[in-house]
């Protein structure tokens, strides 16, 4: 019986970038290597609110974004508040 083996087990000298017929994993990334940022809460809260009417079945319409943009302007309490409401009123947990 004749048994095969793979091209780089075979060679293990042989590169990985030179194997471009093979599939390969890449290495996961350094976490020290991440570039700072910092997402203004603003943006946060009205991408979670896109979220948590999205989840409860309710697409926002173009109209809507005015409305998201100054109820993500409200203090982190209201926010929770609203959240809280949403949750209550449709039934689900995040």
């Amino acid at each position: 019986m004749h048994t095969m083996t793979a091209p780089t087990a075979a060679d293990p000298a042989r590169s990985r970038s030179r194997d471009a017929q093979g599939d390969f994993l890449l290495q996961p990334p350094d976490p020290a290597a991440r570039v700072p940022s910092r997402i203004d809460p603003v943006d946060l809260r009205r991408l979670d609110l896109l979220a948590l009417l999205t989840a409860a079945g309710i697409a926002p319409s173009a109209g809507d974004r005015a409305a998201i943009a100054q109820l993500s302007e409200l203090p982190g309490s209201v926010h929770t508040a609203l959240h809280r409401w949403l949750e209550q009123a449709y039934g689900f947990c995040r």
